[in-house]
């Protein structure tokens, strides 16, 4: 990691919350890097960070760190670090399409419980990656109505090793056959996706390791995981 955007992507991947990260002058800098590190290659995430504020900033910060200034040194340290959370917001910003503001107002919306408490306290079972699957779906639902096929898409893609089957001529039944093992974060994760795309006529049947056979798909066929239907 060399620039501060690099720094709060990993720290999101990861589940830190950035506003948590203080950020200083390196004392001292490499005037190579943005992001001062002991170690080059660190990987870790420290909740205090050293930086060389004038690798790109230095028309903002040359006044503000004069090294001349020895008075109100807290007040410059926090301003310091509210300026580059500022410039941070606008790194990451950059570059971004419509589509990427909507994932990032329909997540705001879900951690503020406008989808329901339930999404709001369940939303962190899944990892970023997999919550943008899930509102990025949630926004071509919205434009195409298409919800079985967008219900049937964000589970094969959360749990990827699953297959998926509806009936809807004899009756609105769906199953899922997810082919992993049963856990409760499991259980909920699915809950989750049925809350948000299932239709509410719809039965539900879920398979986890084992599932009924179907003659001509070897999958289905294998001795000791077959159940009866």
């Amino acid at each position: 990691m060399n620039y501060i955007w690099e720094l709060a992507i990993e720290a999101k991947k990861r589940g830190i919350d950035i506003d948590s990260i203080q950020f200083y002058e390196g004392k001292p800098f490499s005037g190579y890097m943005e992001l001062s590190f002991t170690h080059m290659n660190e990987t870790n995430i420290f909740t205090e960070i050293e930086i060389n504020p004038y690798y790109r900033y230095h028309k903002i910060f040359k006044k503000l760190l004069d090294p001349c200034l020895e008075e109100n040194e807290e007040m410059i340290q926090a301003i310091f670090d509210l300026c580059i959370h500022h410039l941070l917001d606008i790194d990451l910003l950059m570059g971004m399409s419509r589509r990427e503001y909507y994932i990032e107002f329909l997540l705001a919306d879900m951690k503020k419980g406008y989808f329901g408490e339930y999404i709001q306290e369940k939303l962190d079972l899944f990892t970023v990656s997999e919550q943008k699957i899930i509102i990025n779906n949630l926004i071509k639902l919205y434009d195409t109505g298409e919800i079985l096929f967008l219900l049937k898409d964000t589970v094969s893609r959360i749990f990827t090793d699953s297959y998926i089957f509806c009936n809807a001529e004899e009756k609105d039944e769906i199953t899922f056959y997810l082919r992993t093992s049963r856990t409760k974060e499991k259980e909920e994760k699915l809950i989750f996706l049925q809350y948000l795309f299932l239709p509410f006529q719809y039965e539900v049947i879920i398979c986890w390791e084992n599932i009924f056979g179907l003659i001509g798909i070897d999958d289905f066929m294998r001795m000791e995981e077959i159940m009866n239907y």
